[in-house]
C-alpha cells in the first residue's frame, strides 16, 4: 500500500519538477532502475556487495543497562553504525554508483550535509572505479572536517559551496546544477529519499534492508516490537527502516526531527512537528518545506549537519499527514544527553543525527509494555561528531588539545611529503 509511488507520487506529494534538459535523463534512470533491480545478475552482484564490502548484516543489540534504567519497554539498537563507512549512506550509495556503472556512466555526484553520505559515495566510487565529486556546503564543511577528509583519501573532490545558507540545501542546488551541465556521462546520487521520481523510490528500496533485517532478527528472536524510532532528515535511514512496517499498523512509527535550540521559526529544521512548515516544490519535488509566504527557504538549525534541511522525503510527508508516522522535535540539548546515555551505559557511540532518535525513544520507552520492545535506529556512528561534541563533554581540554595541534603543525610543516 504505502511502499511504491504512483506515477511519482506519495498521494499529495512527490513528482519531478525538474528543467527539460533534465527530463529524458530522469526517464532513463527510472526505466534502468526498474530493470536492474528485478535482474538476478544485478542483485546478485549487490548482494555480494553488501555481505563482503558493507558488512551486512549489522546487528540488532539489545540495551539491557538502558532498558532497566528507563523502565517500561525493552530496547533494542539497530547498529547501522557499524557498516562500513560508518553509517546507513552506504546501502544506498553502492546501490547507486553500480546501477551508473551499468548505465554506463563515468562520473559520479553527490550531496552531503553532515558527510556521511559524501563519504559512503567517495568510497563506493573508489570500490567500482568511478570519478567522484562531492558538494557540501561551507559550513557544514568546517563543522565535519574529518569527513571531508576522508572523502579526500577515498579520492573524491569535495565542492565548498558558499552561496545561500552554505548547508545542506545549498549543496543539493550546486549538484542540480552540475547534473544539468554534465547528465550525458554523470550520474547525480543523491543520497536521501527526496528530490524528484524517481529518487525517492530508490533511495527507500536500496535502504529498505535495514528494516528486512530487523524484522527476520525480530521473529528470530521472537522481539514483539511495539514501536520502530528514526531520526528524519531527508528521510533515508528512516524510509529504509519503516518501509518493511508501512502496512503493519499494530507496530507505531516515530520519526525524530531536529528542534534544534527552539520552536521559533529558524531556530530549528522541524518540518513535521509544529505547524511551521508548507507545503512547496523546490528541488524538484513537491512536499512540506520551511519556506516563507513567498516560498522562499526560510533558516534552519540544528546541532546535526544531517538533520539540518527545509525539506523531508515526500513519502514521509505523505505518511505523517496520514498519522501513520508520528513526528516530534527534539531539542538539541536532548539530542546531547542521549549520546552520553548511551555511550555510558551502552558502549556505544551515536551520531548526533542518531542521538535524535535515541532521545525520543528514552521519552517513550516508559511508557511502554515491558513485554514489548522499543527499537531504535542507530544511523551512523559519533566519531565523525568529535568537533561539535568535545566542545560541549570537555571545553577545556579540547581546547588544549587544538592548541597542541596547531603548535605541532606550524613547527613540523614539512616532515612529511605528501601523498
Amino acid at each position: 500500500m504505502y511502499n511504491e509511488s504512483v506515477d511519482g507520487f506519495f498521494g499529495d506529494y512527490g513528482g519531478k519538477y525538474v528543467p527539460e534538459v533534465l527530463r529524458s535523463t530522469i526517464d532513463d534512470l527510472e526505466k534502468a532502475f526498474k530493470k536492474y533491480i528485478n535482474d538476478p545478475e544485478f542483485l546478485a552482484e549487490l548482494k555480494i556487495l553488501q555481505r563482503d564490502y558493507i558488512g551486512r548484516e549489522t546487528p540488532l543489540m539489545f540495551a539491557e543497562k538502558a532498558t532497566e534504567l528507563l523502565g517500561g519497554a525493552q530496547i533494542y539498537i539497530k547498529l547501522e553504525g557499524l557498516a562500513n563507512t560508518g553509517a546507513h549512506k552506504i546501502n544506498n550509495a553502492i546501490g547507486q554508483v553500480l546501477l551508473a556503472k551499468k548505465m554506463g556512466k563515468k562520473r559520479i555526484i553527490a550531496e552531503t550535509g553532515a558527510g556521511q553520505h559524501g563519504v559512503a559515495t567517495a568510497a563506493a566510487c573508489a570500490k567500482l572505479g568511478m570519478e567522484c565529486v562531492v558538494y557540501m556546503g561551507e559550513v557544514d564543511v568546517r563543522r565535519q572536517q574529518p569527513n571531508v577528509a576522508s572523502m579526500e583519501l577515498y579520492g573524491a573532490k569535495v565542492v565548498a559551496v558558499q552561496n545561500g545558507s552554505r548547508t545542506l540545501k545549498d549543496a543539493v542546488n550546486e549538484a542540480m546544477r552540475d547534473w544539468s551541465a554534465n547528465f550525458k556521462d554523470t550520474h547525480y546520487c543523491l543520497g536521501s529519499a527526496l528530490g524528484p521520481a524517481p529518487f525517492p523510490d530508490i533511495v527507500r528500496t536500496f535502504q529498505s534492508i535495514i528494516g528486512q533485517e530487523v524484522k527476520s532478527q525480530a521473529a528470530e528472536r521472537n522481539i514483539k516490537i511495539d514501536s520502530l524510532v528514526a531520526c528524519v532528515g531527508g528521510g533515508s535511514n528512516a524510509s529504509g527502516f519503516f518501509a518493511p512496517f508501512f502496512d503493519d499498523t499494530d507496530i507505531k512509527l516515530y520519526g525524530a526531527e531536529a528542534g534544534g535550540t527552539g520552536s521559533e521559526l529558524g531556530k530549528n529544521a522541524a518540518r513535521m512537528a509544529g505547524n511551521a512548515a508548507k507545503d512547496g516544490i523546490i528541488q524538484g519535488y513537491k512536499s512540506r518545506f520551511l519556506i516563507d509566504d513567498d516560498g522562499q527557504a526560510c533558516s534552519t538549525s540544528s546541532i546535526s549537519a544531517g538533520l539540518d534541511y527545509l525539506g523531508i522525503s515526500p513519502q514521509l510527508a505523505m505518511l505523517g499527514k496520514s498519522g501513520r508516522i508520528h513526528f516530534e522535535a527534539v531539542l538539541d540539548d536532548d539530542a546531547l544527553k542521549a549520546v552520553s546515555f548511551f555511550a555510558k551505559n551502552e558502549g556505544i557511540l551515536m551520531a548526533l543525527e542518531s542521538a535524535h532518535a535515541a532521545a525520543l525513544a528514552m521519552k517513550i520507552a516508559p511508557k511502554v509494555p515491558k513485554d514489548k520492545a522499543v527499537i531504535i535506529n542507530m544511523s551512523g556512528r559519533g566519531d565523525k561528531d568529535v568537533f561539535i561534541t568535545s566542545p560541549v563533554f570537555r571545553p577545556t581540554e579540547w581546547k588544549e588539545f587544538l592548541k597542541s595541534e596547531l603548535h605541532r603543525l606550524e613547527t613540523n610543516a614539512n616532515v612529511h611529503s605528501k601523498y
